[in-house]
């Protein structure tokens, strides 16, 4: 895995090192010890559904050839949110 300018690694699944690929939250949470709170895991989905948003805006950007785009965000953004609103508790 090589990075590249901006934080987008050449295997696409992480935006500025942020975004954790599909299946490693499970291990994630398994190996941070102590088991972080309610209020943390709060706080922790808010920063990933920002962060997530943001990648959103600078592929678009991308997409559209704005200024400071990059198309590769686009993808790893959307899947971030499904993850995030797949694993929503109501």
């Amino acid at each position: 895995m090589t990075a590249r300018p901006g934080g987008i690694h050449t295997n696409g699944r992480r935006i500025a090192g942020h975004v954790i690929p599909d299946g490693a939250a499970d291990l994630f949470h398994a190996a941070y010890q102590p088991a972080p709170d309610a209020a943390t895991l709060r706080r922790a989905r808010g920063w990933a559904v920002i962060r997530a948003l943001v990648g959103l805006h600078v592929g678009d950007a991308g997409v559209h050839g704005r200024p400071g785009g990059k198309a590769p965000w686009g993808p790893p953004a959307h899947a971030a949110l499904r993850r995030l609103i797949a694993t929503t508790q109501h």
